[in-house]
Parts: structure tokens; C-alpha cells; sequence
């Protein structure tokens, strides 16, 4: 039952997280057990987690928990995912991931077995579902798709959703069991670099916009986020109205605590 960090490595760490204060005061730590290991498409794993601490474990559409992938010395390595679902009956959690390449978080996910532990830290994360808004617009690229996916489904059956979701290929696609959605739409790159905008940007220049109040959501590579919020404040959406989060950078490695370096 080998650990992503081993515990004497861990007490090792110069850990910033080591106690949970200041903005982690309303998370808790996880001692996560790997239950399954699979491929969910071509650029995407699904792995499930049980931990005695699920119990009572709450948490909003679109929020992450993060992971203690790695070590480099003394320093911890942590990754975020984005909840895909909760079975707090079973205490059974399911990360959906994007396969990308080879750094510390893609290791230990290709490497885990069932039986293999982890430590976590969650849940994590400011931006989910706007209760007040009259419509939602969803954009963002595969690293999104757990979280637009979720947080879609969350939302009552007379809500207005529109989805827009840029997959690699058309095997990348997942259902959307939301019954709020009225309109979806698949972004297929074929052979096209990620985190180029131009997919996304067109969509968002044709989208078309519901009356009323509503609330954009922009997830994926940094530069393409604030590209997407550009074009659609040039459509007269506030930037109150807008809800955007980098997953990634192109060209950049992650932080430490799993998001672009600042």
C-alpha cells in the first residue's frame, strides 16, 4: 500500500499547509485510498477515492481538493482536481483528470493502484453556480469538463444553460446529464495545439445571449480565459458577471500548489 509521499518524507516537508488556517480554515485533510484506477477517453483518467473523513464531507459544485502528488526535497507538490461526484453513502469520490504529458500529478494517476494512498486537503475553491442569475454560459477546454459538467448538473431543471466544451476529438466528448442545458456545443481541436484560443474565441464572438442577468463561467488555459473575457465584455457582460479560473498556462509549469505561477 505504497503513499504518493511516504510519511517520513512528509514530516520532512516545508509544508505551508501543515496547518489548516487563514483560507484552508474550512477544509480538512483526507487520508485517500485509491479504490479504482481507468481510462475514461483518450485524454482522460477517472479515479476513485475513499477516505473515513467523506463522512460529512460537503462541498459546492466546481470546488477541487488537492492532492500531495510529489516531493522535490522539502518542498510538497500538490495538484488540484475538481470534484466530478460524491457517493457519501459509500465515501467514494471520483476525480475525472486530463491526460497531458509527464509531470508529478500525471505520474503518480498513471502509476496508482487500488490500495495506493494519498494525502489531501479540501475542498478548495471560490467559484461555483450563481444562485441569482436569470442564465449560465459555460466555456473551457477538457481541463474544465469535470467542473462544467458538475456544476451544470447542479442546477435546477428550469435553468438556462449553454455549454461550450473544446475536446481534443470526438472521442473526448462525455454526456451532459443536466437538464438545464439548452444548447451544447463540442469544440473538436484535431491535431491543433492546446491552449491556442482562436476555437473558443470564435464561439464566444457568435454566442448568443439569453435576457435577463446571467453569469459566464471560463475555465482552461490562462491566456484563452482572458481572451474569452475580453470578447464578451465587448458583448456588454459585466466583469461581475463573469467567473473565470486558469487551470493551466501555456508553456508554464504549474505551481506547487497546482495552479499557474502567478
Amino acid at each position: 500500500m505504497p503513499d504518493a509521499v511516504p510519511p517520513q518524507i512528509r514530516q520532512q516537508l516545508a509544508d505551508p499547509f501543515a496547518e489548516l488556517t487563514g483560507s484552508l480554515a474550512g477544509t480538512r485533510k483526507l487520508r485517500f485510498e485509491v479504490v479504482d484506477n481507468g481510462q475514461l477517453s483518450p485524454s482522460m483518467q477517472q479515479i476513485t477515492l475513499t477516505a473515513p473523513e467523506l463522512a460529512g464531507f460537503t462541498y459546492a459544485p466546481g470546488q477541487d481538493v488537492m492532492l500531495l502528488v510529489a516531493a522535490e526535497g522539502s518542498r510538497p507538490v500538490r495538484r488540484r482536481y475538481t470534484i466530478r461526484h460524491l457517493d457519501q453513502e459509500n465515501l467514494i469520490l471520483t476525480l475525472n483528470i486530463v491526460l497531458h504529458g509527464q509531470g508529478p500529478g500525471e505520474r503518480w494517476l498513471r502509476s496508482a493502484v487500488p490500495g495506493d494512498t494519498i494525502e489531501g486537503i479540501g475542498p478548495r475553491g471560490k467559484i461555483t453556480t450563481s444562485p441569482s442569475a436569470d442564465w449560465h454560459l459555460f466555456m473551457g477546454d477538457e481541463s474544465a469538463m469535470p467542473a462544467i459538467l458538475h456544476m451544470t448538473e447542479s442546477l435546477p431543471a428550469q435553468a438556462k444553460a449553454a455549454v461550450v466544451i473544446e475536446v481534443p476529438e470526438p472521442a473526448d466528448e462525455q454526456p451532459i446529464l443536466a437538464e438545464a442545458v439548452s444548447r451544447a456545443s463540442w469544440l473538436h481541436r484535431l491535431g491543433r495545439p492546446a491552449g491556442d484560443p482562436d476555437l473558443l474565441a470564435a464561439e464566444a464572438r457568435e454566442v448568443e445571449l439569453a435576457p435577463g442577468v446571467g453569469q459566464a463561467y471560463l475555465f482552461g488555459e490562462a491566456a484563452v480565459v482572458l481572451r474569452l473575457r475580453e470578447i464578451l465584455e465587448s458583448k456588454g457582460i459585466r466583469p461581475d458577471q463573469m467567473s473565470p479560473k486558469s487551470y493551466w498556462g501555456r508553456g508554464r509549469a504549474n505551481a506547487g500548489h497546482g495552479e499557474p505561477a502567478k
